[in-house]
């Protein structure tokens, strides 16, 4: 899961300066910053969640969105606490990005009803959950290709 996402994420720290106005007002560096707080966050959320507890509804912008497979650009502001810090150090990114693929080694282990709470999509099963972190993922590394284009 993420393999490739994550190749990309570590090949492009060496870009973290870069910042491309006409594609987005935040640099390479926030991008990664921002997707590996997300990855993390939400990994962590999920395994720590009671499967019991589970909530299967239908929500229409979930619905709208997993069946598009991505996100408008520069429609939603990210929730504070996977915000980047004003100065972006590559070796927080680098400890960010093991702590992802360590936690991404439980995933097989989890149930299918173990679940991440969105703000927006509600809750996301085992499933829907790894389907959001491709997606999220997927869309701010096609900002920063766009940056460094």
């Amino acid at each position: 899961m993420l393999e490739k996402e994550l190749k990309f994420i570590e090949d492009s720290i060496q870009f973290k300066e870069l910042k491309n106005l006409i594609v987005s007002k935040a640099t390479v560096g926030w991008h990664l910053d921002h997707s590996l707080k997300v990855l993390n966050s939400v990994l962590l959320a999920i395994k720590e969640s009671d499967p019991n507890l589970y909530k299967k509804k239908f929500n229409s912008v979930r619905f709208i969105t997993f069946t598009l497979g991505k996100f408008p650009r520069g429609k939603v502001k990210a929730p504070k606490r996977v915000l980047p810090p004003e100065i972006i150090e590559t070796e927080v990114i680098e400890n960010q990005l093991e702590e992802v693929k360590s936690k991404l080694k439980y995933m097989n282990e989890l149930e299918e009803n173990q679940f991440f709470d969105h703000p927006f999509f509600d809750h996301l099963n085992k499933k829907q959950t790894i389907k959001f972190l491709g997606m999220h993922t997927n869309h701010h590394l096609k900002i920063i290709k766009d940056i460094l284009k």
